[in-house]
């Protein structure tokens, strides 16, 4: 394996390994450019993970402080958990479901689309469908979606089943299991799904698609790229001229080094990525490295979620097969006449016992809820995923009271629910609800968002430097050669689950670099 010095200037850092880091550093390897990936967490293989719930968490978690403001129930139940993503080698691709679902050309013209929305900071993407396109299909290509380009789909679950057969009678049309980046069929060097349930886990199988076990070996195996785990970046350094120079970054011991860079390229999250950003403040960057808009960090955005779940009296048994079965697109549509603008999607969801108890109702006790967990083998349950509103107030800042292990301000993640997202949430339970009595429901129950979800915004991208943070490219409109390479970067957030688009987009913007160092432009 590569193994490069710190005092070389002609690498690509990337800070993160997930589906926007990790992709983007195989794509560049292959082009024979340089590539070092600092990550915070650990490598793992496909053997070490864990197939139980909590000693998963504990293995796999980024459990490191954050604090919480704001009137989303998050806030008050997960004060410390604004967002359960993954800190290790792959970061939440070891944790992701698998949906890869592409954006609906409206969607990249949310402004245009929606118009204006009192308290929405809503603007179009500076990119369009046409321009994404080639690289969504060789995203699709490289992940092994099923219903794409030919690959099969997976086979149907007991909890898709009962969805399916609700939504058919509510008169629903778009209803499948799923665009899933994970095999139904050996592929690429990969086995096949053996439906163990425990997709949240990391896949001991290797079915699922994470750069864990496919883009980052590649990567590596050109002799061009080089991860350094348990490699927490502290901050961003740059020359007189604007230029970031390198990143000084912690290693397990607490140690402190600093790799020297051509480029860097940001894809730690939508909250560690800003958090990175602003804690490299310096006399050129008072506000924070690319923040002369005083847009990082804004805009956070991490999808309208809200959960159905029924129990019936025959025995379903959801956790068995795919954690995330099969999804109604119906609802993704534009359609204001429902009281809100942008759509939403109803997916499966299966999560097991332990964190059923821990999710189901927050520190919920009483008859009410035990009895619900007395018929955990009788429910089915769906996760209802929509776009939620830009809003300039939704964002994350420094909290200077509260530090980490190096003296550095922890993230605070501040959110409020839009009236539109409220709108929308209240149509999806009463989807949802419809669907499951529609096949007999003898309950039916309503959680709030958990702290897992898709965290987006807070470094979005902008036609305009004042607007945003990054252009089409995802280059920092302030700095030359400092780039944003994750979900962060989205100027809106759509319906669908976002990872297929953040590996497009790290497909692109490798394309989109490669060009310009050999042009000599960076």
């Amino acid at each position: 394996m590569a193994k490069f010095d710190l005092d070389d200037d002609g690498v690509v850092v990337i800070v993160g390994s997930g589906a926007g880091g990790g992709t983007l550093g195989n794509e560049l390897a292959q082009k024979g450019v340089k590539v070092v990936v600092l990550e915070a967490g650990s490598r793992h293989e496909t053997s070490d993970y864990i197939n139980d719930e909590w000693a998963s968490f504990a293995q796999l978690a980024w459990k490191d402080m954050r604090t919480t403001s704001g009137s989303w129930r998050v806030a008050r139940d997960f004060p410390n958990l604004p967002a359960w993503v993954v800190k290790a080698v792959g970061g939440s691709t070891v944790h992701w479901a698998g949906a890869s679902i592409r954006f609906q050309e409206h969607e990249f013209r949310a402004r245009t689309t929606y118009g204006e929305l009192s308290g929405a900071q809503l603007m179009d993407w500076p990119i369009t469908l046409a321009d994404i396109a080639p690289f969504y299909d060789r995203a699709e290509l490289k992940m092994g979606v099923g219903g794409t380009h030919g690959i099969a789909r997976l086979p149907g679950s007991n909890n898709f089943k009962v969805m399916e057969a609700g939504a058919r009678k509510l008169g629903y049309k778009d209803i499948t299991t799923g665009n899933m980046a994970i095999n139904s069929e050996p592929r690429d060097g990969r086995t096949s799904c053996r439906q163990l349930g425990f997709c949240f886990q990391g896949c001991k199988m290797g079915a699922k698609w994470s750069t864990t076990y496919t883009e980052i070996p590649a990567g590596e195996e050109t002799g061009n790229l080089e991860v350094r785990p348990d490699s927490m970046a502290l901050r961003i350094e740059h020359d007189a001229r604007g230029k970031a120079t390198g990143v000084v970054y912690a290693d397990a011991q607490g140690n402190h080094h600093r790799q020297r860079a051509r480029v860097v390229c940001v894809a730690g999250n939508s909250i560690e990525s800003p958090r990175l950003l602003l804690n490299s403040a310096s006399s050129m960057f008072p506000d924070g490295m690319a923040n002369s808009s005083g847009q990082v960090g804004r805009n956070y955005l991490r999808h309208l979620t809200a959960s159905v779940y029924a129990v019936f009296e025959k025995p379903v048994r959801m956790y068995r097969g795919t954690t995330m079965a099969g999804l109604v697109k119906d609802e993704s549509r534009f359609d204001p006449s429902r009281g809100f603008v942008g759509g939403y999607e109803m997916e499966t969801l299966s999560l097991g016992l332990p964190f059923m108890a821990a999710f189901l109702d927050p520190g919920g006790w009483g008859r009410g809820f035990t009895s619900a967990l007395d018929s955990y083998d009788h429910m089915a349950g769906m996760w209802i995923v929509g776009e939620d509103m830009p809003q300039a107030s939704n964002r994350i800042t420094l909290d200077q009271s509260a530090k980490d292990q190096y003296g550095l301000p922890v993230a605070h993640v501040h959110f409020d629910d839009h009236p539109n997202d409220a709108a929308m949430r209240e149509h999806g339970y009463r989807q949802g609800s419809a669907i499951y009595d529609a096949v007999g429901a003898t309950r039916v129950m309503h959680t709030t968002a958990y702290p897992s979800t898709h965290n987006l915004g807070t470094n979005r991208m902008s036609a305009n430097a004042r607007d945003g943070v990054v252009d089409r490219n995802g280059k920092a409109h302030d700095l030359p050669n400092l780039y944003v390479s994750d979900g962060s970067q989205f100027t809106t957030g759509a319906a669908c689950n976002p990872t297929l688009t953040i590996v497009a987009l790290a497909i692109r913007q490798a394309e989109h670099l490669a060009g310009r160092m050999a042009r000599g432009e960076v």
